[in-house]
């Protein structure tokens, strides 16, 4: 299938300031669609409130609008640009309706590209009839599709009519509802998430009433349309993403798999993340991947990226599916820079109507884009935390995203690829440890190579924190097992394993002469 030609010009809201949980991967993002657009001879309009951009750069865009990114005000755009798509002779629905040639005349908007931002503001035009009233198609994902997939009850209902597992919950708009919701599970501690939010803004966990309330208040009055989801504790589980793309022929391809290092509890924006997954069998992955194209089926994004979230559980395997962001997310940049499939760009053109196997793979230009990248080394990533700037912020790290950036790396294995990760965070380390520098804890101060006691190194482990990997370090030099870490981290034997590897290195290293 070719590419549309009813469409004249493209409107592409961006993600406007970079803020925590949505920062320059929408820029990138964005910079790529906008490129690939033009190529392919449509006229692209751009709107972003931040001038601090690359894809605000005049060669991007066609026409860019640096404006707040709200409902009012891109109506004005789109009332603007109608009338300029006039101005410059491009024919009205109603002139070629009696036409059978395909002419250029539609304005349509492209929505999945910046984020929260972009997606919300596309539904309030599409609730208040803004769409409607100008005939702006929305491409790339629909507003059904988007409403399936960020409403959390009605994706946890549609996932259990497709015979999916998902968490024990359910969703409420008022305190009441709240505590009948609470009632129900039955058990502490509870995760609350709200709808149509940011990086996991208003998300917490509950471990007693009184956490509750104050976490159920919160949730509701951060989220747009007054919902939160409550559902059963996961914490402990293994976490693990899926980056699909599907096209207008049901053409289904997984880009990358990630894994979580840190178990479910923790952002995913918080957490040290590994592609390819490493700890599934095959089947395990299989039957994930298979999952994968059921949810992005039934959600029914017809053209471009989807990430989709699934946990597992250790000790019986059993798998829920958490969460999906019917659009690209921040995810996806980090899946394009670790398999060199450009999403964005790809996402872009299935929105525009070509299918998969009709678009050049970038690196092979051999291979289609229907073929399913496969990577022969290991990607880390590692956020960045900078709660040295805010004094105020609780550095224990949850369901709501605090990290401010992140590194990442390719190597051939695991440990070269995390060693490498870590010393590209800017933060005065060359890796785990092991490079003489000194360690300070509180008021205390110790050197590289001093045992910690092990109270202090119980106390970091247990609770989620920044510097968490590196007191699995401490840990293991102090004597702690795998077992012993496993116990009081959650994170998986695996990662472990590959940790003691390299601190027993280091001890080897340390202990031969000159």
């Amino acid at each position: 299938m070719p590419k549309r030609t009813d469409i004249h010009s493209v409107l592409i809201i961006g993600a406007g300031p970079i803020i925590i949980g949505q920062a320059c991967e929408f820029d990138y993002s964005g910079t790529q669609a906008c490129k690939a657009l033009k190529e392919e001879g449509f006229r692209v309009i751009l709107v972003n409130s931040n001038p601090a951009t690359i894809m605000t750069d005049p060669e991007f865009a066609d026409r860019t609008y640096i404006e707040p990114i709200t409902p009012e005000c891109v109506e004005k755009i789109i009332a603007r640009e109608i009338e300029e798509m006039k101005r410059l002779g491009v024919p009205s629905g109603f002139e070629i309706s009696n036409l059978k040639s395909q002419i250029p005349h539609k304005l349509v908007l492209l929505p999945t590209l910046g984020g929260q931002t972009a997606l919300n503001t596309a539904m309030s035009l599409h609730r208040n009839g803004t769409l409607k009233k100008y005939g702006v198609e929305m491409i790339g994902a629909n507003a059904a599709a988007i409403e399936k997939g960020e409403d959390r009850q009605v994706f946890k209902d549609l996932m259990l009519a497709i015979g999916l597992d998902v968490p024990i919950s359910g969703t409420a708009h008022t305190i009441e509802e709240c505590r009948a919701v609470a009632e129900k599970i039955g058990r502490f501690p509870l995760i609350i998430r709200p709808a149509f939010t940011l990086g996991g803004t208003g998300a917490g966990i509950a471990y007693n009433r009184e956490e509750f309330d104050e976490l159920a208040k919160r949730g509701m009055d951060l989220s747009p349309v007054n919902e939160i989801l409550i559902e059963e504790s996961l914490l402990g589980w293994k976490e693990y993403e899926m980056e699909v793309m599907r096209d207008k022929a049901d053409n289904c391809v997984i880009i990358c798999s990630i894994e979580n290092f840190d178990p479910m509890g923790i952002h995913t924006g918080d957490s040290i993340t590994v592609a390819p997954i490493q700890t599934l069998t095959d089947k395990e992955y299989q039957i994930m991947r298979d999952q994968s194209f059921a949810v992005i089926r039934a959600v029914g994004v017809e053209t471009g990226g989807s990430n989709i979230q699934f946990a597992v559980n250790p000790d019986n395997g059993r798998m829920v599916i958490i969460e999906m962001n019917p659009r690209v997310s921040r995810s996806s940049a980090l899946a394009s820079k670790a398999t060199g499939f450009p999403i964005a760009k790809i996402a872009a053109k299935l929105a525009v109507g070509y299918l998969l196997d009709e678009i050049r793979n970038d690196i092979t230009r051999e291979t289609p884009a229907s073929f399913e990248p496969t990577i022969d080394y290991v990607v880390v990533k590692v956020p960045r935390f900078a709660f040295e700037k805010f004094a105020q912020a609780d550095p224990t790290l949850n369901t709501q995203m605090k990290s401010v950036g992140e590194a990442m790396s390719i190597g051939r294995t695991f440990k070269e690829s995390l060693q490498k990760c870590l010393r590209s965070l800017e933060i005065g380390r060359s890796g785990l440890g092991g490079d003489g520098k000194p360690w300070r804890i509180g008021t205390e101060v110790y050197g590289d190579r001093d045992i910690l006691p092990r109270d202090v190194i119980s106390r970091k482990l247990t609770v989620p924190n920044a510097e968490r990997v590196f007191f699995i370090r401490h840990a293991l030099r102090a004597g702690f097992t795998v077992e012993d870490i496993f116990q009081l981290t959650k994170i998986d034997r695996w990662f472990l394993t590959q940790m003691k590897e390299i601190v027993d290195f280091e001890e080897e290293l340390a202990g031969t002469k000159n």
